[in-house]
C-alpha cells in the first residue's frame, strides 16, 4: 500500500496498464483525455470533453477518477443516461480496471450501481400486503385484473429468490402497475429506523454499499433528484462524471416535471379515505371532479394563459388536498402499520398539492419572468386530459446545485454544437468561453482557455476521433429533391430511398422523424426490394437491432430511440439515411415555449432552441454509421434543407467531418463498390 497519495503512479501510466490489462492499445485521444480529467479534478474547474467513437473514454474518465477516489478517500459519481452504458460500465469496464489496477494502487478499487428507490423491491411492501389502487383498466376488465394478479404473485415469488432486489434483473420483466404493488419511492419509504424491515432493504443495502464504493454508477435522473429536490439520495462525493451528457437537459427536466390529472386526485382521495373523516376525503374527489369537467372543455396544447376555469378548479383541487394534509395529523411512531398507509396517502397528497400550487403560480403577468410552461396533454385514445408543467430551463439549477457544489466533468461523442461548446454550456447554465472546438481530421483541438465571466469556470476539450471520417465516410445531401411536407413522405423521397438501399445491398438503418414515416418508408419498400425490411415495433427493439446486426443484407427502419441507441459495427451497416432534419414540432408545448423564452429576451428563439435540438440528434443519427475503425459507408439525409437552408452551416459544423456530396450517382457508386467488397459477395463471387 503506497504511504502517501504522491507514491500513487500517475494517470498516464495507470492508464496504460488498463489498456494493456484489456487487451487494447494506447489512443492518443484517450491519453489526453485522461489528462484533461486528472487536471480538472486536482483544480476543481469544470471540463467539457468531445470524445468521438473509438476514442476509449470510459477508461479516459474512469482511470483518474478511481486514482483520486484511492489517492483522497474519496467517491466519484458517473451517471449515464442508458441503462446499456451502465451496464457495460458495471459488468465490463469497472471490473477489469479493479484487476488491471489493484497491484498499482496497493488495493482493488470498489464500485457499485445505485439507483432510485423505486428500482428496488420493498420487503415490507411485500409482507404487508399494502395494495396499489387498481386502474380502471382492472376494475372492468377481469382479463387484466387476473394478469395483474399473476405479474404480483410472481414478483412475491422473485422477492425470495433475488439478492438486489434490482428490478432491472427479473427476466422477462412486469408492468409498471405490477411493480408498483411491491415498491415505494423515497416520500412513501417508511425509513430504516421505522420500518420492521429496514436493516434487509435492498435499496438501504445498495446505498450502504454505494457509500463505501471508490466509484458509484447512476443515472441523470437519479443525479437530478440528488441535486435537485432537496434530500441526498447519493453518497457524499467530491467529483461527477456526466457520460452521455447530451441528454443531461433532457433528463433533468423530466424530473422536475409534474404531472395533474383527475385520476391522480382521485386516487389521492381513497388513499386517505380510511384514515380521515369521510367527508374531508370526499371533498377532494368531488375537487377532482370539477378538475376533470373543466379540462374537458380545453383543447390540448401549451397554456400561454390562465383560463378563469381552470384556475377555480385548480385553486379547489389545492384547498382540498391541503385539507386532507391536516387531517391526516402527524405520524404516531408506535403505529407502524397506520404509518405505512399513512405515508402512502401523504406521498399522493403532496404530490397533488404541491403541483396544483405550481400550475397556478406558473401564469407570472410578465411572460419574461415565467419560470415553467404548462399544457394540457390527452392520452392517445383522447381521454383523461392531463395537465403537465415543466421548467422552461434548467440551466439556473444545475449552475447553482449541481456545479456549485462539486467538480463535474461531462463527455460525450457530441457536444460540439456549431463547431463550439457554447451551445449546450448556456442550457447547462455555464458562461460561454468561446472554446475553439473545431479541429482537423483525427486531431484534438487545445484546451480553451477557461471561462472568466461571472460563474463557474470551466474549460472545452475536443480530443478528436481514432476514425478517419473523411476517408471512411460519405455525408450524401439530396439537394435535389425538394423540402419535406407534412403529408408523409413523398414519392421522389421513396424513390431516392429504394435506389439508395438497392445500391447498398440493403445494410440501411433508416431514422425518421415520426413513427408514421418509418411504417409507410417500411410498407413502400417491401414491394419494391429484395431485401428484409425491419420496422421499430414489430418486436421489441433490442431484438430488432439484433437481427439486423446479424442479417447483413437486411434494413431496419424507426424513429428516436434509434438515433441514438444503435450499435452495429462491421458490414450491416453501411448506409445511415435521415429522413428529415429532425426539429421538434412546431406544437411542441416545451420547445415552443423555450424559443419564445429567448426571443423575449432578445436571442434568435429558432436557432438557439429547434436548431440545436436538431443538430444534436443528427450528429448522434449520423454516428450510428461508423462504429469500429473498419467501418466504411455512406450517412445520407433526404431534407435539401441541410445544404440550401442558411441555418445549414450550424447543423453541418455539429457532425462528424466526412467528405460531402450532392452527387446522386457519385454516392450510388461508393456503395455498389461497398456491397461488392463484403465478405457476404466475396464468398458468393465465382472463381476466376
Amino acid at each position: 500500500m503506497p504511504e502517501s497519495p504522491a507514491e500513487l503512479p500517475d494517470v498516464r501510466t495507470l492508464l496504460a496498464a488498463a489498456v494493456g490489462a484489456v487487451g487494447g492499445t494506447e489512443r492518443p485521444g484517450q491519453v489526453r483525455m485522461a489528462e484533461a480529467v486528472e487536471h480538472a479534478i486536482r483544480t476543481g474547474e469544470h471540463l467539457a470533453v468531445q470524445a468521438g467513437t473509438g476514442t476509449g473514454k470510459s477508461l479516459a474518465y474512469l482511470v483518474p477518477a478511481i486514482r483520486h477516489a484511492v489517492a483522497d478517500d474519496a467517491t466519484v459519481v458517473v451517471s449515464t443516461a442508458t441503462i446499456a452504458l451502465q451496464r457495460q460500465l458495471v459488468d465490463r469496464d469497472l471490473p477489469r480496471l479493479a484487476e488491471a489496477l489493484a497491484k498499482p494502487l496497493g488495493r482493488r478499487p470498489t464500485f457499485a450501481i445505485l439507483k432510485g428507490r423505486r428500482n428496488y423491491l420493498c420487503m415490507h411492501r411485500v409482507h404487508s400486503g399494502a395494495p396499489e389502487e387498481p386502474d380502471d383498466t382492472a376494475l372492468f376488465d377481469p382479463f387484466a385484473a387476473s394478469a395483474l394478479g399473476r405479474q404480483v404473485r410472481r414478483l412475491h415469488e422473485w422477492s425470495s429468490e433475488t439478492v438486489t432486489g434490482d428490478r432491472d434483473e427479473l427476466v422477462p420483466g412486469v408492468s409498471d402497475q405490477a411493480w408498483r404493488q411491491v415498491s415505494v419511492t423515497a416520500k412513501e419509504c417508511l425509513g430504516v429506523s421505522r420500518c420492521p424491515i429496514g436493516m434487509d432493504c435492498f435499496a438501504e443495502r445498495a446505498r450502504a454499499e454505494a457509500g463505501r464504493a471508490d466509484v458509484v454508477v447512476t443515472n441523470h435522473a437519479l443525479l437530478a433528484i440528488d441535486a435537485l429536490e432537496g434530500y441526498q439520495v447519493l453518497p457524499e462525493h467530491d467529483v461527477v462524471v456526466v457520460d452521455e451528457a447530451h441528454d443531461l437537459v433532457d433528463r433533468v427536466t423530466s424530473v422536475a416535471t409534474a404531472e395533474l390529472s383527475s385520476p391522480g386526485v382521485a386516487n389521492a382521495a381513497r388513499r386517505c379515505g380510511r384514515l380521515i373523516d369521510q367527508s374531508t376525503a370526499d371533498g377532494l374527489a368531488e375537487a377532482g371532479d370539477g378538475l376533470a369537467l373543466v379540462l374537458e372543455d380545453l383543447p390540448p396544447g401549451r397554456l400561454d394563459r390562465l383560463p378563469e376555469p381552470m384556475g377555480a378548479a385548480l385553486a379547489a383541487v389545492r384547498n382540498a388536498a391541503h385539507a386532507c394534509i391536516t387531517a391526516l395529523g402527524p405520524e404516531r411512531r408506535e403505529d407502524v402499520e397506520g404509518t405505512t398507509a399513512r405515508r402512502l396517502a401523504m406521498a399522493a397528497l403532496q404530490d397533488v398539492h404541491d403541483t396544483a400550487v405550481r400550475l397556478v403560480e406558473a401564469f407570472e403577468p410578465d411572460e419574461a419572468d415565467r419560470r415553467d410552461v404548462v399544457w394540457l396533454a390527452a392520452d392517445r385514445d383522447g381521454s383523461r386530459p392531463t395537465l403537465r408543467v415543466a421548467p422552461i430551463g434548467v440551466g439556473g439549477l444545475l449552475r447553482e446545485r449541481l456545479f456549485g457544489a462539486r467538480t463535474v466533468v461531462l463527455t460525450s461523442a457530441t457536444l460540439a454544437l456549431g463547431g463550439t461548446f457554447d451551445t449546450l454550456a448556456r442550457q447547462w447554465g455555464l458562461p460561454p468561453s468561446q472554446p475553439r472546438a473545431h479541429k482537423a481530421e483525427g486531431t484534438a483541438t487545445d484546451k480553451a482557455p477557461p471561462s472568466d465571466q461571472d460563474g463557474p469556470k470551466w474549460t472545452g476539450l475536443d480530443v478528436g476521433s481514432p476514425f478517419q471520417h473523411a476517408r471512411s465516410g460519405i455525408l450524401y445531401v439530396a439537394r435535389h429533391l425538394p423540402p419535406p411536407g407534412r403529408d408523409g413522405l413523398p414519392p421522389s423521397y421513396l424513390d431516392e430511398l429504394a435506389g439508395l438501399v438497392n445500391a447498398a445491398g440493403g445494410r440501411t438503418l433508416g431514422l425518421f422523424s415520426s413513427m408514421r414515416a418509418a411504417k409507410e418508408a417500411t410498407e413502400a419498400l417491401r414491394t419494391r426490394i429484395e431485401h428484409r425490411v425491419l420496422c421499430q415495433g414489430d418486436d421489441a427493439t433490442a431484438l430488432l437491432v439484433r437481427e439486423f446486426a446479424e442479417d447483413e443484407r437486411s434494413c431496419l427502419f424507426g424513429t428516436l430511440s434509434l438515433w441514438q441507441g444503435v450499435d452495429v459495427p462491421g458490414p450491416s451497416l453501411s448506409l445511415v439515411v435521415i429522413d428529415r432534419l429532425p426539429f421538434p414540432r412546431p406544437d411542441d408545448p416545451l420547445a415552443s415555449a423555450r424559443q419564445r423564452a429567448v426571443a423575449a429576451r432578445g436571442g434568435n428563439g429558432f436557432l438557439t432552441v429547434a436548431a440545436t435540438h436538431a443538430a444534436l440528434l443528427l450528429a448522434q443519427g449520423a454516428g450510428r454509421l461508423l462504429r469500429s475503425s473498419a467501418d466504411r459507408g455512406v450517412v445520407a439525409v433526404l431534407d435539401p434543407r441541410l445544404a440550401t437552408a442558411r441555418y445549414g452551416g450550424f447543423l453541418r459544423a455539429s457532425l462528424p467531418p466526412f467528405w460531402a456530396t450532392t452527387d446522386r450517382e457519385v454516392v450510388r457508386a461508393a456503395l455498389h463498390r461497398l456491397d461488392a467488397a463484403s465478405p457476404v459477395n466475396q464468398a458468393t463471387a465465382p472463381a476466376p
